[in-house]
């Protein structure tokens, strides 16, 4: 799987066509402490291959998936380990892990069902800066 990731600690798939998920992304790349997060789109070779290493339906999944340490995070603990890559003050997020993970994960699942709705969806993926363009997976 290394081939894969291309040597960073942690990859972040994400629904590619989410305007959410590619603002998210966007603020993500501003704001972390450093350069060791690789993204790929959920809907990418590269994020299909990583989840049918993890054995994970693409149509199934509904969520941010984080692997780190060959470990999978997916839903509201995603978005919280995202928070450790952050700066000050973004990294303080993680501190809602003290709040059960039953209700973080309704309130994830709310937005989640709704993120199209809300705001909107793109035709494609997005195409990286060619700056960026070596982080995010293909």
């Amino acid at each position: 799987m290394s081939d894969l990731v291309k040597g960073y600690p942690a990859v972040l798939l994400f629904d590619g066509v989410c305007n959410l998920c590619n603002s998210s992304v966007q603020f993500i790349l501003k704001n972390e402490k450093k350069p060791d997060l690789a993204f790929a789109a959920i809907q990418s070779e590269a994020g299909k291959k990583l989840l049918a290493h993890y054995k994970m339906d693409p149509n199934e999944t509904n969520s941010v998936i984080l692997i780190a340490n060959n470990h999978v995070y997916t839903e509201s603990d995603a978005v919280l380990k995202v928070t450790h890559h952050l700066k000050f003050p973004y990294s303080l997020g993680k501190v809602l892990f003290v709040i059960p993970k039953a209700i973080r994960n309704f309130f994830y699942k709310k937005v989640a069902l709704n993120r199209y709705k809300w705001f909107g969806k793109r035709e494609s993926c997005m195409i990286p800066t060619p700056e960026r363009k070596k982080r995010f997976l293909e």
